[in-house]
């Protein structure tokens, strides 16, 4: 058997290539493809060779245990059905729908033991978003919203709207979001955000302040001058829009004690921060969030297995065709990835069809 897949062949050159794929071993399955969704966060940084080929891909998926040095495949959310078993794999596996963490092809063989099973109220396209959801997951939980607290979120691709859907459900007192699109401002408000502001117009701490009220203003003690509070900034900051010079930005919306939750890869590209004494009298908190792994703090409590179910359940909450814009066959590959690297504007979530 020949399957079509995707293949990153050099700065900015996709090929889609014929391979064949392999009888399924004892353990292993395989599936025909319906659909996959790109990552336009790190696949475009793959894509405009940005990324240090001498890194590991994933080395938590058997899929992706190779490096970025080209030719490589990528990708790690493709939904199809399964057409055949291994000896070992129970036989009522054969037309299951499953979502495989797999790149991009037609036809693939996968360990049983890395696909998820997709419910049946849930369609193809719906469960291609289940790994960009897991992400938001681990991103809330790493971030630990409380009530009252000012939230901002910097970056408005698929991440950081399911983000924001996500932490428009915690009782936080305000959520706003900065992007420099439109199309996906508008988006951000639809799944929850309070405000949604351009990232090249706005100042969030601003908007903040407004979404807060007024801040509340002692009485004049005798002998003493009126004083006026300090302005308000986020208690809770996330940094999701892959762009370097947010993060500076993502800091200064930040007020004392706040809390910068770093979801963004920014590659071989490097963020230029001003640590300045506000910063470190703030007290300012910076936070690596990876969905690869769980923070240490949770791992006695949370695990992989409990953290992909609580996401499938986020899904079915989450109107995801709202975030799809277009839907491109598998050989058309190169001119999906060039529209999203020339016109980002045009495009949420593209997906590739099979």
């Amino acid at each position: 058997m020949t399957a079509q897949s995707v293949y990153f062949t050099g700065p900015r050159r996709v090929e889609v290539r014929e391979k064949t794929v392999p009888d399924p071993g004892p353990d292993e399955l395989a599936v025909t493809a319906t659909v996959s969704a790109i990552s336009s966060g790190t696949e475009l940084l793959l894509y405009r060779g940005e990324m240090n080929p001498e890194i590991a891909a994933d080395e938590t998926l058997e899929s992706l245990s190779g490096s970025f040095t080209y030719p490589f495949r990528y990708g790690y959310a493709v939904v199809g059905t399964v057409t055949a078993v291994g000896a070992n794999v129970d036989p009522a596996w054969r037309d299951e729908t499953v979502l495989a963490f797999h790149p991009h092809a037609s036809e693939f063989v996968v360990g049983v033991d890395e696909v998820c099973v997709v419910p049946t109220d849930v369609s193809p396209t719906a469960a291609a978003f289940l790994p960009n959801v897991e992400t938001a997951v681990n991103l809330v939980l790493d971030g630990e919203p409380r009530i009252g607290e000012r939230a901002v979120v910097f970056g408005q691709g698929v991440v950081g709207l399911l983000t924001t859907a996500l932490l428009a459900e915690t009782p936080l007192s305000s959520l706003v979001t900065v992007d420099c699109y439109e199309n996906r401002r508008r988006l951000s408000e639809t799944f929850g955000a309070d405000r949604s502001l351009d990232s090249e117009r706005a100042d969030p701490s601003a908007a903040v302040r407004e979404r807060a009220g007024p801040p509340d203003r002692p009485g004049k003690p005798s002998g003493r001058l009126e004083w006026e509070p300090p302005p308000q900034r986020a208690d809770l900051t996330y940094e999701l829009s892959g762009n370097p010079t947010a993060l500076d930005a993502a800091i200064d919306a930040t007020g004392y004690g706040g809390r910068v939750v770093v979801g963004s890869w920014y590659g071989t590209e490097t963020a230029e921060l001003t640590l300045d004494g506000r910063f470190h009298r703030s007290r300012i908190r910076l936070i690596s969030s990876q969905v690869s792994t769980i923070a240490p703090e949770r791992r006695g409590r949370w695990n992989v297995a409990r953290r992909l179910a609580t996401a499938w359940r986020r899904l079915e909450a989450v109107e995801t065709d709202r975030l799809i814009t277009h839907r491109i066959p598998i050989e058309d590959a190169p001119e999906a990835y060039a529209m999203l690297d020339e016109r980002p504007q045009e495009a949420v979530q593209v997906l590739l069809a099979y």
